[in-house]
Parts: structure tokens; C-alpha cells; sequence
């Protein structure tokens, strides 16, 4: 039996009909040659509200996430300093500031990158604490992680967060993580970009869309931040499936409209059959639900497995014990975990 896979929050629907067309059209030619990204930037700057110049093609997310941690031990922010600190080791260390709980590839990056990390509590309930936030910055910050809706509580970032970490960190990048603004409706991109330089938002099209395993997503900065981090991206790392792929994602509007409206359905049913259980859930904004089943989590978690429901036991992270973090997608798959994850609970409380 094909598990059904809730731990990743990818969009277990699949990708839009039109995708797959897409990819069939390729030729033998387009997979000999390199690809051309002039277009499907083009079309995801539309997508975006922004000129060409503002956006750049990662492979994946995670990539754009990578390049900053390495941007901010090579020193390319600020730019009067690019020149001079990019081929020396900065003093004291550089450090990446993260507020937990937080996606776990953001310590990995901080680690490959050689960078301290520093990381930030939450205040009580996962509340984002921008005091906090503001008391960890040194002069020796050079990348500030923000997500939005955060993962994987899936709570916003307060207003005006964003500007005031970029006010008080001019030396460093902040880098916005809005790997679930589909769901959320809320992005940084704007005026906040021209106005804070040091800003750069991180996009993915793996979600909502459904492209995950073609690994495509988009940095968005003003060109002359993303000018200085350039030329620390491998050449063509977005391969011609993902260019293609994106291109027709990106038309099928209502695809996405409707892969939002079933996560917010399924979010719903999550949080009834939260209060119906008695369990703690907390709102989110993204394609995913964080409820606290108690001390057995791994055992729930586990138990779902061998019913072929796969979720995530969160209860390692900071404040997050007794958790599990379920995927909200596709309402059907919802109502399936839920109705698994009732009789667990019926045989615990025997």
C-alpha cells in the first residue's frame, strides 16, 4: 500500500493536469542543452508583482537558504564591504540568528556554512517575539532566518517584524522563509524590498503547486542584493523539468486557487477534531496543523506509520513536546488521518 504522506506537507493531490502536459511536450533537444530562464522568471516576476530583475530561480527553496548562509560568511552584505571581507573570515564569527521552533535545515546551512548559530525562544503559545529578536543582534549578525507563516507552528510573523529586524541588523541579511505564503495570502514582497535592501523573501513552488519533486522556487530581493549573492549560485541548477513544469504551473490559476481552499477545509478539520478530543491545536496559516497529542507522540506517530498515514513527531523541537505536525492538504486525505488517528487515541483512553 502507497502511504499517504502527511509529514512533508507536500500537495498529495499532485501537481496540476497541465504540468504534466508540460513535461510531455519536452524534446531530446531541450533535455541536451542547458535551459533558458529568461521567460519563466519573467513569468514568475508577474506572478510576484515585480520586474525581472528582482527575481532569481533556485533550485528549490532550500537552495535560496543555502546561498544566504554562505553569502553571510563570505561577507556580501553590506555592499561597500562585499569586496573587502568576501575572501576573509570575519571577526568575531559570523552568526545566523533563527527563533525556534524553527525548519531544522536552517541549523544545518548555519553548520555547512561554518556559521554560529543563535537561537532565539519563542514567547508562551510559539508567540513571535520581536524584543527578542532585537536583544540577540551583534555586530557580528550577519543573517537573520524569519519565516512566515512559521513551520511548524504555522503562526505569522507580528507586523512590521520584518523592517525592524532589517533596521537593527543593517549588516546582515534577513532572509524571509515564505515557503506557505499561498496559504497564507501575506508576502513581503513589496515596497519593503526597495526600501530595506538587506531584505531577500524565499518562495517555493513545491507546495501549493505541487512541484516538489522537481525542486523549484525563487528568491526575490531588489537586483542589487540579489546581484551580490548571484555569483554564489551553481550555474543552471534548475533543471529543464522544473523550467517547464513552473511555466505551466503558473497559468492554472485555478489549481492553485483550489489547493488553497482544501487546506483551509482541512485545516478546520483538524482544529474540530482537536476541540472534540480535547487536544491543544494552534492556528495556521499554512498547508499544515501542530497539535499536541501528549507524552506518546512518537508512539501515535509511529502507530499512524504502520496504518500507512505518514506525520511528523515534532515533540524534539523547542516547545513542542507531545506534538505532531499533520499536513492539511487534500480534505479526503484529511478526513482518512483523522479517522485513523481516532481510533488510536479510542484503544489509549481504554
Amino acid at each position: 500500500m502507497t502511504p499517504l504522506r502527511l509529514h512533508y506537507n507536500e500537495n498529495t493531490a499532485g501537481c496540476s493536469p497541465a504540468v504534466l502536459e508540460a513535461l510531455r511536450s519536452i524534446t531530446r533537444e531541450e533535455i541536451a542543452t542547458y535551459p533558458e530562464y529568461g521567460p519563466v522568471t519573467a513569468r514568475c516576476a508577474r506572478a510576484f508583482g515585480v520586474e525581472a530583475g528582482w527575481v532569481q530561480l533556485t533550485n528549490g527553496l532550500d537552495e535560496g537558504l543555502q546561498m544566504a548562509a554562505l553569502a553571510a560568511v563570505r561577507g556580501v552584505w553590506p555592499p561597500a564591504a562585499a569586496l573587502a571581507t568576501r575572501h576573509a573570515s570575519p571577526s568575531p564569527p559570523p552568526e545566523i540568528l533563527i527563533v525556534e521552533p524553527a525548519f531544522e535545515m536552517y541549523a544545518v546551512f548555519a553548520a555547512a556554512a561554518g556559521a554560529s548559530l543563535v537561537q532565539v525562544e519563542c514567547e508562551a503559545e510559539f508567540r513571535f517575539s520581536i524584543d527578542r529578536l532585537l536583544a540577540a543582534v551583534t555586530p557580528a549578525t550577519r543573517l537573520i532566518f524569519l519565516t512566515d507563516p512559521n513551520n511548524p507552528t504555522g503562526s505569522a510573523l507580528p507586523g512590521g517584524a520584518i523592517e525592524r529586524a532589517a533596521a537593527a541588523a543593517p549588516q546582515a541579511i534577513v532572509f524571509v522563509d515564505e515557503a506557505y505564503a499561498d496559504f497564507s495570502g501575506r508576502t513581503a514582497i513589496g515596497a519593503l524590498l526597495d526600501r530595506r535592501r538587506n531584505v531577500i523573501v524565499g518562495r517555493t513552488f513545491a507546495k501549493a503547486y505541487g512541484l516538489a519533486g522537481l525542486r523549484a522556487g525563487a528568491m526575490v530581493a531588489h537586483p542589487d542584493t540579489l546581484d551580490l549573492v548571484r555569483p554564489l549560485l551553481e550555474p543552471f541548477s534548475v533543471n529543464v523539468c522544473a523550467v517547464r513544469a513552473l511555466g505551466a504551473a503558473l497559468e492554472d490559476h485555478a489549481y492553485l486557487e483550489w489547493s488553497v481552499a482544501q487546506a483551509a477545509a482541512s485545516r478546520q478539520l483538524v482544529y474540530d477534531f482537536c476541540w472534540r478530543h480535547g487536544l491543544t491545536s494552534w492556528p495556521s496559516d499554512g498547508n499544515f496543523v501542530l497539535f499536541r497529542v501528549g507524552p506518546d507522540a512518537a508512539a501515535i506517530a509511529a502507530a499512524l506509520g504502520r496504518h500507512g498515514i505518514l506525520v511528523r513527531d515534532k515533540s524534539a523541537a523547542p516547545g513542542c513536546g507531545g506534538c505532531i505536525r499533520m499536513t492539511a492538504g487534500v480534505v479526503e486525505h484529511t478526513a482518512a488521518a483523522l479517522e485513523a488517528l481516532e481510533g488510536l487515541l479510542a484503544s489509549r483512553s481504554r
